[in-house]
């Protein structure tokens, strides 16, 4: 008989400093995945691990969180296994989601519910969809956030004290390969080489950034940033919330996208995920400056008149915070 130690497994490559893989963790958790269902490898992004050709053989472009997975028809200890990678962050919810329902073919060993959490009807879906893709704009990822968070040229220095060096350690892994394939001690692709090159550019820019030659443009760029683009992408956020997951009563993908980024944000702006969500998305305002503040327009709890209890009007993503706060799978991937 073929156990299921035998059986094909999934592998996770992610890193504990990568926002979304900080969202996947979530999705294997409030899925109900077992823990030996899925192998856990960290790639440290920190010194440019991701950029290696082992891992540029399952991520081409070197994303990070990448999944891999064996393909339908090669989950047998007889059989060749084949596998793909999937490492776009919204296809990969979304095949987490689909992979461990009543109606998939994958073999399981956990005995915990597997909650879906695709939306249930056609506006909730647009509603998710306009979610997810606000947070997942390239003007507000994660690095370009954590990049441009300094408002003076004091907390500028600061910022780059912690960040300088990992952008250098980052370009000496690219540089190094570049190098071995010049000496011919490594063999790798035109394009490949075109790519390592492109990244190096990318950590150049980045770099840059720090340099004094340019501080009052780096401000300007931050101010815009924190000031214009921040509030508006989260008053677009917000408007689309129901209260209090992203649809409603329910946990869904939108809440997986969400919980994510705005725990990233509410760290940039000194907060943790151990706040309560009055207290995370106040710190949150005050990032932002300029007197900005979201609506009260959420009521936490109805009003009964046989309880002394009144609702209480709140903002809906502070919570929003309490109730993804409150989930085991919060307590696994950000506090554990």
């Amino acid at each position: 008989m073929t156990t299921s130690s035998a059986i094909p497994k999934a592998v996770l490559y992610y890193s504990p400093q990568s926002v979304w893989s900080s969202a996947i963790l979530l999705a294997l958790h409030e899925k109900g995945y077992g823990e030996d269902e899925v192998d856990l490898k960290v790639v440290d992004i920190g010194k440019g691990e991701e950029f290696s050709p082992t891992f540029l053989r399952l991520s081409p472009k070197a994303m990070v969180p990448t999944l891999v997975v064996p393909l339908r028809g090669s989950l047998a200890s007889d059989v060749a296994s084949r596998f793909k990678a999937i490492s776009d962050t919204k296809a990969l919810i979304e095949f987490l989601d689909k992979s461990r329902s009543a109606s998939s073919h994958t073999h399981t060993t956990s005995s915990a519910p597997a909650p879906s959490l695709s939306p249930a009807t056609v506006a909730f879906a647009n509603a998710s969809n306009k979610i997810i893709n606000t947070i997942q704009a390239d003007e507000v990822s994660p690095d370009h956030l954590l990049y441009l968070n300094a408002r003076d040229r004091a907390s500028l220095q600061e910022l780059g004290k912690s960040l300088v060096p990992i952008l250098e350690s980052r370009r000496a892994a690219i540089v190094g390969h570049l190098t071995d394939c010049e000496h011919e001690t490594m063999r790798m692709s035109e394009k490949t080489k075109a790519f390592w090159r492109e990244k190096q550019a990318e950590v150049e820019t980045a770099l840059s950034m720090f340099s004094a030659n340019d501080v009052d443009g780096y401000l300007s760029r931050s101010r815009n940033m924190w000031e214009i683009t921040i509030p508006s992408v989260l008053t677009r956020v917000n408007e689309e919330l129901i209260g209090p997951y992203a649809l409603g009563d329910q946990v869904s993908i939108a809440d997986i996208h969400l919980s994510a980024w705005l725990s990233h944000l509410v760290r940039l702006a000194g907060g943790s995920p151990s706040d309560d969500g009055d207290i995370a998305i106040k710190r949150v305002e005050k990032h932002i400056g300029n007197e900005f503040v979201f609506p009260k327009d959420f009521l936490s709890s109805a009003f009964s008149p046989f309880t002394e209890e009144k609702a209480v009007a709140r903002s809906k993503l502070a919570a929003f915070w309490d109730a993804m706060k409150s989930r085991s799978s919060w307590n696994k991937v950000y506090v554990s």
